[in-house]
């Protein structure tokens, strides 16, 4: 029997007996992992062991959100404070330094998480943001220009492939201009669907990476009455459409409250507008289990996405010297920071 098209979190750092039991008669493809599950290395292989034991799945996803900045799962005293993705563009005055800064950055991430079990990070953003809009994207994102998003993003991509972690490029078709933090209502994005391709640009730069996952965000010029996560039109109009993704597609937390309905509700419109999988985060089992009341199988074309994903996980990372690479990273933001600095003051000073 096929998996069924679900990634699902749990409620602490070890497996329940009910949730043992409910993740064994369900086979949800994936988990996902959140500061709650997460005290120590050691911990969390436990965990993650435990789990793929429980679906009898020993290439079994587990995901967790590792951006650096404000979302990080993984932090001191275990594991390094990474920065907040802004920081790469606002610190190389060369393109170029930026670019190998946020590969870098990636495959440090890439080490930890390797080292634990987790072979999924829920990142890089692409979201563009505008002036005016919320900011639960803020410094979450590389830039707010279109092309520098792309190339940094394509660098924390490319980093996380190298060190056996696949990427998830987030919020397609774009968040950028929410201006509602979707954790908590629905934004409704007005804008015209030309001033919408510059949101789009980043995602259509990457659409070789193999996961992807959804913006819960109205956009009125494509369909005004519901979030990309739940329409079908801006699923296959954008996403696969004018974007070009072919890859799988997962939706954001289906426990926000920009989503309308019961949770079983949420989760059959995503799969009807397009998603290949649905994920849910609490952890909460009795939500959980209203979701899998709507569970699909694994099954066609999602389920050959999903397995081009997991085809693309390197078992054998590059060599890498963790420890150097770490030294080298935090001296090289240091210097960029002090540039950067010394530039702005000097930009101010001719200004006055």
């Amino acid at each position: 029997m096929a998996e069924t098209a679900l990634i699902l979190g749990c409620a602490g750092t070890t497996l329940s007996a009910e949730e043992a039991a409910f993740f064994r008669d369900l086979d949800p493809w994936g988990l996902i992992l959140f500061r709650r599950n997460c005290a120590d290395p050691d911990q969390i292989r436990r965990l993650v062991g435990d789990f793929r034991d429980a679906v009898g799945r020993a290439d079994a996803p587990v995901l967790v959100d590792q951006e650096g900045g404000r979302v990080q799962r993984l932090g001191p005293p275990h594991w390094p404070k990474y920065p907040p993705a802004r920081i790469f563009a606002r610190l190389a005055n060369d393109p170029l330094h930026g670019r190998a800064l946020a590969r870098l950055g990636g495959r440090l991430m890439a080490h930890d998480l390797h080292a634990v079990g987790i072979t999924v990070d829920c990142a890089p953003v692409l979201d563009v943001p505008v002036a005016g809009a919320h900011d639960v994207i803020g410094d979450r994102a590389f830039s707010t220009e279109p092309g520098e998003v792309a190339a940094l993003g394509r660098a924390v991509a490319e980093g996380l492939i190298a060190g056996g972690v696949l990427p998830v490029i987030k919020h397609i078709p774009g968040h950028g201009r929410a201006g509602a933090d979707s954790h908590a209502a629905l934004p409704v994005v007005d804008a015209a669907l030309e001033a919408l391709q510059a949101d789009f640009l980043p995602f259509r730069t990457l659409t070789d990476m193999p996961l992807a996952m959804t913006a819960h965000v109205v956009y009125t010029a494509i369909d005004p009455r519901r979030p990309a996560t739940t329409s079908r039109r801006v699923m296959q109009s954008v996403v696969r459409g004018a974007i070009g993704y072919d890859g799988l597609v997962m939706t954001d937390d289906l426990s926000m409250n920009a989503l309308e309905g019961t949770l079983a509700e949420r989760a059959r419109r995503s799969y009807r507008a397009g998603c290949d999988v649905v994920l849910h985060c609490n952890g909460k089992i009795d939500e959980m289990r209203q979701v899998a009341a709507e569970a699909r199988p694994l099954a066609g074309r999602a389920r050959q996405r999903a397995g081009a994903a997991l085809g693309r996980i390197r078992h054998l990372p590059e060599p890498f010297d963790a420890r150097e690479a770490l030294a080298l990273f935090e001296k090289s933001l240091e210097r960029a920071q002090a540039a950067s600095s010394t530039a702005f003051a000097a930009d101010h000073a001719l200004s006055l």
